[in-house]
């Protein structure tokens, strides 16, 4: 009598893979759908297998939205690289800016502000500014919704900032 049973073969239901899918409307293009018609529910396979989670833009309309996005520059300016980069220069001097030109799009953030880090390493200026901001245009869904955003916030409509975060000088 063996005293070792080796492991049936796992089958393609029991295989542990995660996989990864990145794009835009593909609920939309049935990548969640097939095999939903009636009869066809056997074939239900990366409908029932599939987690969607969504991302959407940043919102600045509540304060927990306003403390997300303060966060999140927070965050990536611990990881710019420029020598004379500071403490507040995303999230207090540029937050009102970046968000205008991003539009609360994480993608459209972090282009602007990967093309601008590069160029203040290549020019010297080594920190980013309004001025450095504004020599790049940025990708042209940003750039359609920036005008009515630039609207808002110079008429002190809107603002990223959390309650109590001054705005600088």
């Amino acid at each position: 009598m063996p005293l070792f049973h080796p492991p049936a073969q796992a089958g393609a239901n029991e295989f542990p893979v995660t996989l990864i899918k990145v794009g835009v409307g593909l609920a939309d293009k049935g990548l969640f759908s097939e095999g939903e018609a009636l009869g066809e529910i056997v074939l239900a396979q990366t409908g029932r297998r599939t987690t969607r989670l969504d991302m959407p833009p940043f919102a600045i309309d509540t304060e927990n939205g306003r403390l997300q996005w303060r966060q999140l520059l927070l965050a990536l300016e611990q990881r710019i690289v420029l020598t004379d980069a500071y403490p507040g220069m995303l999230a207090d001097a540029l937050s009102d800016y970046l968000f205008t030109r991003s539009t609360g799009h994480i993608g459209s953030l972090m282009t602007l502000i990967n093309r601008r880090c590069q160029r203040a390493q290549r020019t010297g200026t080594e920190r980013l500014t309004r001025d450095l901001l504004d020599q790049v245009r940025n990708d042209e869904a940003a750039e359609q919704a920036r005008r009515e955003l630039e609207y808002a916030f110079r008429a002190g409509k809107a603002t990223s900032r959390p309650h109590g975060v001054r705005t600088p000088r």
